[in-house]
């Protein structure tokens, strides 16, 4: 099902249509693998890309340049011109390939490049940027909306919203790559017509093979997956986690300050400087910032849930061009005690140890375990005590140049209560985080991740 946000915000919608493949795609039905068709995946990725541009730019040219761009782009990666639908046995989901189309829509809006410097006023503010919102991808919709906003100081913001249940986000921007190769690669005149250059260099070709993520016929061992265990709520979470009672959040770590974390870290613990990761820093200090602010009862149990990219730990590796989710969760789990009354370094060891369990047999684990019709559905994440974290600063999407520069602001199109590290332009080693907080606690929060102890 699809639905058009209401228009109460400064977003008129110019043109919506439904792009089709440049050239005939195979038709048939093709399976999804046991971790596509998880019940926690069947959302939609959003992506808001901001490009600096002037009020002379063309605009009907750049519109003509998309277009044809994402029709020649749905020509390899065609099952994303498809739709969803499940398995009549049940077994896990399936995409019918017609080259049914994705949509394209292009707006124009009241907002300017600073209004993207910051963090949103509300959880959904930035909403009408991507208008054609997918609610239930399973019931027939597109798999990928795209959206070209004009906005008023002549710049634009282009919104992409990919169904999770067909790729993950590597493969996700691997596609925003190929199609912004291919807008580059083509030049319009004031009319619009095409002036074709030479064809890009081949990238990868995409790789479909979502069989090598099917169950094993084996038994399953008895690894423990917190990931994926209940808790007591022992705090009203659901409630204050409203989204109308939360308030967004942007804080950008400057590379001098994630260096400031990695001593801290490095100087209470055995860790090295050079084992760690920004990743592990960073997170640690949001989620022990986040719970401190919160004021959690102490025995409340409290997870930081992550992705972790399995393309190279199962065996033998994913092919180079997999586009479908090659990711499990990991998990790092305490009590609000421990992770606020601990230093940093412990939350930090956390996160390591969860990356690092991650292995071949952990994740054949997982995908027979989602894969069993009988437990199917206990095998979703429980949402008490658990901060979301998603880590999109090394996808590339500071990258994505379709024939307008590189973007200067990369952000979620709805910032909420799942926590989002993006990338900050020109600086490859800082990270800023996009977190929204129950109002009540939003100066604790904020004072939290500025302290350094």
């Amino acid at each position: 099902m699809i639905n058009m946000v209401n228009s109460r915000s400064n977003v008129q919608v110019k043109e919506a249509v439904f792009i089709t493949p440049s050239d005939p795609t195979p038709s048939h039905v093709l399976k999804l693998s046991a971790i596509d068709s998880q019940l926690f995946l069947r959302f939609t990725i959003e992506y808001l890309l901001i490009y600096r541009l002037g009020r002379a730019s063309d605009k009907r040219a750049i519109v003509a340049r998309v277009k044809d761009a994402l029709a020649r782009a749905l020509v390899p990666y065609y099952p994303l011109a498809g739709r969803v639908r499940a398995r009549a046995d049940g077994s896990c989901l399936e995409v019918v390939c017609r080259g049914q189309g994705a949509v394209f829509v292009e707006s124009s809006g009241e907002y300017s490049v600073a209004d993207f410097e910051k963090a949103p006023r509300y959880v959904s503010e930035w909403r009408n940027l991507l208008a054609f919102e997918v609610t239930d991808v399973v019931k027939g919709a597109p798999l990928l909306v795209m959206q070209l906003t004009w906005l008023s100081d002549g710049s634009a913001a282009l919104s992409v919203g990919f169904s999770h249940c067909i790729c993950d986000g590597i493969g996700s921007v691997e596609f925003l790559k190929y199609f912004s190769q291919l807008a580059v690669a083509c030049q319009y005149d004031a009319t619009a017509e095409i002036k074709p250059k030479p064809k890009p260099k081949p990238k990868p070709k995409p790789v479909w093979d979502r069989y090598l993520l099917d169950p094993t016929p084996c038994t399953l061992q008895t690894s423990h997956h917190p990931e994926f265990t209940r808790v007591t709520d022992l705090s009203n979470f659901s409630t204050r986690f409203n989204p109308d009672q939360l308030t967004p959040t942007a804080t950008t770590f400057h590379e001098w300050r994630v260096n400031e974390l990695k001593t801290l870290v490095a100087s209470t613990s055995q860790l090295s400087i050079s084992s760690l990761t920004t990743f592990d820093v960073v997170s640690a200090h949001i989620w022990r910032s986040w719970a401190r602010a919160l004021n959690f009862p102490p025995q409340q149990t409290l997870k930081l849930l992550f992705s972790i990219n399995i393309r190279n730990r199962v065996k033998p590796s994913l092919p180079n061009g997999y586009y479908g989710n090659a990711i499990v969760l990991g998990c790092a789990l305490t009590t609000a005690r421990q992770l606020t009354e601990n230093g940093l370094s412990y939350a930090t060891e956390l996160i390591i140890e969860a990356k690092n369990q991650v292995d071949d047999n952990f994740v054949r684990e997982v995908v027979d375990s989602v894969s069993l019709s009988s437990t199917r559905a206990s095998q979703v994440p429980d949402s008490v005590g658990v901060l979301i974290l998603s880590q999109w600063s090394k996808l590339g999407l500071e990258n994505v140049d379709f024939g307008l520069g590189r973007p200067v602001q990369v952000c979620p199109v709805c910032t909420d209560k799942y926590c989002i590290l993006v990338p900050v332009q020109d600086h490859s080693r800082s990270i800023k985080s996009m977190l929204a907080v129950p109002t009540e606690a939003v100066g604790r929060y904020e004072q939290q991740i500025k302290a350094l102890e």
